[in-house]
């Protein structure tokens, strides 16, 4: 709260346009929301972060050392962010399978250590909101990872 303020003030100060959104690289983007779902209930263990970084791997076809530096640069990027639509303004042109892809991998990330929690169900809803994905959507991404059987 107090670094989004911060950030206003420092903004108005340098005389920056509010309404412009700072461009982001959209793997930075989808590393960023990766990482804020797993950080969302405050705990990232072991097995979140291993989803997260075969996920990047797998979304965006990276090899371990590029998929561990975007993880790098997604930690600094989210903890200097003010809200999520910083990164999903950048996602918004994606195809819908795109963005269906990256919703479920949010729940792979979120359910990764067997449990989700509303803290992570909370961000990866919002995202879909900001990111147009049907409610429709949303919940098969969810069902297709927590009752993969079905």
């Amino acid at each position: 709260m107090i670094n989004s303020i911060t950030k206003l003030f420092k903004q108005l100060l340098d005389g920056n346009d509010l309404g412009k959104q700072p461009t982001t690289d959209p793997n930075l983007a989808i590393a960023c929301l990766l990482s804020e779902v797993a950080g969302a209930d405050y705990q990232v263990d072991d097995a979140e972060t291993k989803a997260k970084f075969s996920l990047l791997g797998k979304l965006l076809g990276l090899d371990e050392a590029a998929a561990q530096g975007l993880l790098d640069r997604a930690q600094v990027a989210r903890s200097n962010s003010a809200s999520l639509y910083e990164f999903t303004s950048q996602l918004r042109e994606l195809s819908q399978e795109t963005r269906f892809a990256l919703i479920q991998a949010m729940w792979e990330v979120a359910n990764a250590d067997g449990k989700i929690d509303p803290l992570e169900d909370a961000v990866i809803r919002k995202t879909a909101e900001l990111l147009y994905v049907d409610h429709s959507e949303f919940i098969r991404a969810k069902l297709s990872v927590t009752n993969p059987s079905s």
